[in-house]
């Protein structure tokens, strides 16, 4: 099997909405319509895609109740990522405990993803 491309496609009752927050923090652009819209980053790839679920809402009880399914994205200055998804509407579900590398957060839609940072950073 030969797969040409990967997308990651969340469900939301606000695909304008989801699809602009994501946009955001891939430096990309939003394209599509209100029911489908993939945001295009700036090497022309496509990491995610946003599709109309009208009644959708994840509600992550995070850490007790996991999701299913979370992205990591890595970033070089933690401080200024978390400023930066804060500002484009996540919301901070669960801070990084001593040791760890991560945070959680949730997207406007309610879908969790963490941004990480090098272990060597910890404690800088």
């Amino acid at each position: 099997m030969e797969i040409t491309r990967r997308t990651i496609t969340f469900d939301a009752a606000d695909v304008e909405l989801e699809s602009a927050f994501w946009a955001a923090l891939f430096g990309g652009v939003s394209e599509g319509d209100h029911e489908w819209r993939v945001v295009r980053a700036p090497d022309g790839t496509v990491p995610v895609g946003v599709q109309l679920a009208q009644l959708h809402r994840v509600e992550p009880q995070w850490p007790g109740k996991p999701a299913d399914t979370h992205l990591d994205l890595w970033v070089s200055d933690i401080d200024a990522a978390h400023d930066e998804v804060l500002a484009h509407g996540a919301e901070l579900l669960q801070p990084a405990s001593r040791g760890e590398n991560f945070n959680v957060y949730a997207s406007p839609s309610g879908h969790p993803f963490c941004l990480c940072w090098p272990v060597e950073q910890l404690g800088t």
